[in-house]
């Protein structure tokens, strides 16, 4: 006879009162998926430069137009709250200070994989999807490649183009900050 267990979904204020109360440290690599707390991947020393060349370059060149997040939360409905590595978001005075941004809010989410592009793929990328964010580029380590995800749809993106060394590419939001594939991929 198989047993069937019941899963209960913790909501994104539910998520905050167990950081809150001492449940969740600052220090724990975990982040809130579809209600589920999800342990996030070590982060590996190739997977760390890519996010710190992404942050310099981002930095430097969108200036005013964009405020570039690493490794922070972005809300997404009621029980999701993912910690994307790179977002760029719209300008605000006070840099989201009374709230994490929402989906209205980011102009762009890059996820850096070096040993997770396939839950990455499978869970993050749809659930951005779902939520509107009009553009998610996958940075791919391990293949050497970045996916770049526009269109948002609730059944997933509707453009997905590969993108190799050689290629380059410009956020549909801020088409005046061209990279070069090799400049994301180091």
């Amino acid at each position: 006879m198989a047993v069937q267990l019941m899963k209960r979904r913790f909501t994104v204020a539910e998520y905050h009162k167990m950081a809150e109360a001492g449940i969740l440290g600052e220090d724990d690599r975990v982040e809130l998926i579809e209600g589920e707390i999800v342990a996030m991947a070590p982060i590996g020393s190739r997977h760390a430069a890519c996010v710190d060349r992404l942050n310099r370059l981002f930095s430097q060149r969108t200036g005013e137009r964009a405020i570039v997040r690493v490794q922070n939360p972005v809300r997404l409905g009621e029980h999701s709250e993912p910690q994307p590595d790179v977002a760029l978001l719209r300008p605000r005075p006070d840099f989201y200070a009374a709230e994490h941004p929402g989906p209205e809010d980011v102009l762009l989410v890059v996820e850096v994989a070096e040993t997770s592009a396939a839950p990455d793929r499978a869970v993050k990328v749809p659930l951005y999807a779902r939520f509107g964010i009009p553009e998610v580029w996958l940075v791919d380590l391990a293949a050497a490649q970045v996916e770049v995800y526009r269109q948002p749809a609730p059944q997933g993106y509707q453009a997905v183009e590969t993108l190799r060394r050689g290629d380059t590419v410009a956020p549909l939001l801020l088409p005046e900050l061209s990279l070069a594939v090799e400049a994301l991929l180091g």
